[in-house]
């Protein structure tokens, strides 16, 4: 891999409605999503002194399969510290913890080093950091691209939002407002994840509350059902955690004279926990 290509945009019909998706998922098989947005700079800039590559999280986050993947096209090591592994996982490795470990993750339980030295390189929870703006404003140069090409003068762009960084920088490289709605804890949550980024609130997205409130990782039954309602519709698979959330909330907006794009940000390897965890707690899959 030497570039992120332009990744395709796609209308589809939901729930009588015509929304276009910008299918980040189809981005690279390893390397995808806005995963792959927010690593880029570290793919195709050379660091020759460092080594690894520290972050933390949880122990199914997209973020650290991503990493690993970054890591083995670097040959560089990597160290993801998480709080906790559950047995059930740990006897029966799947989704993205299983494929880190594939690709030589080094994880650690516990709190992650504050400090490191010149040949590391620290990456926060879920990729929120700085440096994610060099791969997110390529994908609004996209957006804008495909925007003038079309012809659309009244656009929104949507997507659910864990700790908010993809949401933030195209809202700062994107004249179109950009809508977004907590998948990880609160607006107020999401607001102080955007101030820790970007001290100007001209260039932070809104932010939409979900229409219930979600906690992270929770099994629930109409997340479930939506999910499963969009691959029938659409033949296109979205992620199990956070897409639910944004999809729920999106469709109780309404836009009048509106183009609607929605960011499919990948995600689908932890998928295969998520159906998992789906079968053995409520029985629904």
């Amino acid at each position: 891999m030497t570039n992120i290509a332009n990744s395709p945009t796609q209308k589809i019909i939901f729930r009588n409605q015509n929304i276009y998706i910008k299918r980040d998922d189809l981005l690279h098989s390893d390397f995808t999503g806005n995963k792959a947005r927010k690593f880029y700079y570290f793919f195709k800039k050379d660091f020759p002194n460092i080594k690894k590559i520290i972050s933390h999280g949880s122990n199914q986050s997209n973020a650290m399969y991503s990493l690993s993947v970054l890591a083995k096209l670097k040959g560089w090591k990597f160290d993801y510290y998480t709080d906790h592994i559950p047995t059930f996982l740990e006897e029966n490795p799947q989704g993205n913890y299983k494929y880190a470990l594939e690709n030589n993750m080094n994880l650690k339980l516990g709190k992650y080093p504050i400090k490191t030295d010149d040949t590391t390189l620290f990456i926060s929870e879920g990729g929120a950091i700085l440096e994610a703006s060099y791969g997110i404003e390529i994908l609004a140069n996209e957006i804008v691209q495909w925007r003038d090409e079309n012809n659309i003068t009244n656009l929104k762009v949507f997507l659910p939002s864990g700790t908010g960084t993809t949401a933030l920088f195209l809202q700062k490289y994107l004249d179109d407002e950009v809508l977004t709605t907590p998948c990880v804890g609160d607006c107020k949550y999401l607001k102080q994840q955007f101030l820790e980024l970007e001290d100007d609130t001209k260039n932070h997205p809104t932010i939409i509350a979900p229409p219930k409130k979600f906690h992270f990782g929770k099994l629930y039954e109409e997340n479930y059902l939506i999910w499963k309602e969009l691959n029938k519709q659409t033949n296109i698979e979205f992620d199990l955690l956070y897409d639910p959330i944004g999809w729920q909330t999106l469709l109780t907006q309404e836009f009048k004279d509106t183009t609607i794009l929605y960011i499919h940000q990948g995600g689908q390897k932890g998928n295969e926990t998520m159906k998992t965890r789906y079968k053995r707690k409520l029985g629904i899959i």
